[in-house]
């Protein structure tokens, strides 16, 4: 099976970071699925709203602050994804002990450097 990262905090916007992952994980082949305030495409992912009901998460990286990310904790856990990539600005320890609880692996990582250094 594929693994799925998922992009929290898409943008549409070309200078923003969560934009760029987008296109650097459809580069590198990842099968990718986007969630952001703003319905559209990037690099042929479609950009959804709200909290859709997704199966087979790998990765979840993170490009919300931590304010904006207390909406999406439940839903996180209940995607069950392997891990969680916390992107510079969006460190956050309350998810990060309630990931710990729910024996989901995080990193405080850059998902670009991850992509471009082979790491991801």
């Amino acid at each position: 099976m594929k693994k799925t990262t998922l992009v929290l905090g898409a943008s549409l916007k070309t200078e923003r970071y969560s934009n760029r992952a987008i296109n650097k994980l459809v580069a590198h082949k990842i099968n990718t699925k986007a969630i952001g305030l703003v319905k559209g495409k990037v690099a042929g992912v479609n950009i959804e709203m709200g909290q859709p009901l997704y199966k087979n998460i790998d990765t979840i990286t993170l490009y919300l602050n931590p304010k904006r990310q207390k909406d999406y904790y439940d839903y996180i856990i209940a995607l069950k994804p392997k891990r969680v990539i916390f992107n510079p600005g969006t460190e956050n320890n309350e998810l990060m002990n309630s990931l710990k609880r729910h024996n989901i692996n995080f990193e405080v990582a850059c998902t670009l450097v991850l992509l471009t250094t082979n790491q991801y």
